[in-house]
């Protein structure tokens, strides 16, 4: 197993850093080509692209749309069929990711201010959500918590979930998940069709306000091009971990947090920082032992070949630069007093704190959101919130004192931009 090597103390250490981490989100022309074709049958066939697309990509056999539509009864089935240790783990995830969020919920405000105008802003859930949720090379129940819940606590009253189900399989762990939380409406259907038929609607998928959730280059290819038509959390790249560590944490342990992403899929990017040239001797020979023990071995491997990288320090302060530039999805701080490196962070979708505290931990129950930004869009991006599911309107109100007060403050405005007609607008109501 050979992993990538950079020397912060190589001349053409950035130059490389950037070739390291560079990624186009989307994917390539023939991902675009097909996306755009899938999206234009949708709006013009509705369920009957669905079924032809199910049976092409999923290799599924519906004859009628009605088959698309998961029965409350056997979302049921599936929450029933789920073991008491892991029904425990999903309600006390719940609950953890439940009372996170309940702490960002935002509400409407409003003041008069001193020249008598009333200012506020009114918050409003979004009317209805799609949820998209994987199904192919792995099914995430995770992701129904992470992303149905904030919606729930901002006031969504219309939560749809999509999710494929190749071969007509359906996952239990999703259904389950989804059972849990009261969802109602859940439909079997996957890739660029499920998002095209979100933003548009069909004879039975509804159009919804906002998708969210985690895909493929084809779902992110698509999420891009409706984008307008709906409203998106992010275009989403593959998953992320940079971990910083000074040399004092069990090898072993970082071996595995490395793999914890790798393990996704074979674009992950697991990248190590640290200073100490023997710990990385330490970690590659845990990598070497701990590798053929995971299920996802190959996966592993092949992502760890295509983008991983350790990269050697001269000394540890010079990971904040390394930090800031890669703007990682998921940062482990493996360090000695981490809390006072985080006034120097500048991007990163969450933060790890401590030997103790490993990415896994906020993917299933820490109670952060899991959703974060990737591809370096931390520099402008957040974590999916219940801000993300709330929408704002501005209100502003004048007595007749107050607008003739506004008045002599806009119409001088409005004429300096030869809007004579806001101008003229704002001087029928002076005094």
């Amino acid at each position: 197993m050979k992993i990538k090597r950079l020397q912060i103390s190589d001349n053409n250490f950035q130059q490389e850093l950037q070739k390291l981490v560079a990624w186009e989100s989307v994917g390539d022309a023939t991902t675009e080509k097909s996306v755009r074709e899938i999206i234009a049958a949708v709006r013009k066939d509705g369920d009957q692209a669905l079924l032809r697309y199910g049976n092409e990509f999923d290799q599924r056999h519906d004859q009628v749309a009605d088959d698309f539509v998961v029965s409350a009864e056997r979302m049921e089935m599936a929450l029933e069929a789920l073991d008491d240790k892991t029904r425990h783990a999903m309600e006390e995830a719940t609950k953890r990711i439940r009372a996170f969020h309940e702490k960002q919920l935002a509400h409407s405000w409003q003041y008069t201010d001193e020249q008598g105008v009333l200012l506020g802003q009114l918050v409003k859930p979004l009317e209805r959500v799609g949820v998209y949720v994987p199904g192919g090379k792995a099914a995430y129940p995770s992701s129904v918590l992470m992303n149905v819940i904030p919606a729930q606590v901002a006031g969504v009253n219309d939560i749809i979930v999509t999710s494929p189900s190749p071969k007509n399989e359906l996952n239990d762990a999703v259904l389950a998940a989804a059972s849990s939380l009261g969802i109602k409406k859940v439909y079997s259907v996957g890739g660029a069709q499920a998002i095209a038929a979100l933003a548009y609607g069909t004879q039975t998928v509804p159009r919804v306000d906002k998708i969210v959730g985690p895909g493929n280059r084809f779902v992110a290819a698509a999420k891009q091009k409706v984008f307008g038509q709906v409203g998106l959390d992010m275009v989403a790249g593959p998953s992320e971990i940079l971990v910083v560590c000074d040399g004092k944490t069990n090898p072993e342990w970082i071996a595995m947090d490395l793999f914890s992403q790798a393990e996704h899929d074979e674009d992950a990017q697991a990248i190590l920082v640290t200073q100490d040239a023997d710990f990385i001797e330490a970690v590659e020979l845990a990598m070497a032992k701990l590798l053929p023990t995971l299920e996802r071995a190959e996966i592993v491997a092949e992502s760890l070949a295509r983008r991983a990288a350790i990269i050697q320090l001269d000394h540890l302060d010079q990971a904040l630069d390394v930090i800031n530039v890669i703007a990682p999805e998921h940062l482990e701080l493996s360090i000695d007093n981490p809390e006072s490196w985080l006034g120097d962070i500048r991007h990163a979708g969450a933060i790890f704190l401590g030997r103790h505290t490993p990415e896994a931990f906020g993917d299933y129950c820490a109670g952060p959101n899991h959703v974060l930004p990737t591809s370096a869009t931390a520099r402008f991006a957040s974590p999916l919130g219940v801000y993300d599911f709330q929408k704002r309107s501005s209100i502003i109100g004048c007595d007749e004192n107050a607008a003739d007060k506004m008045a002599r403050i806009a119409s001088p405005l409005a004429r300096a931009e030869s809007l004579t007609a806001h101008a003229r607008s704002a001087e029928m109501r002076k005094k």
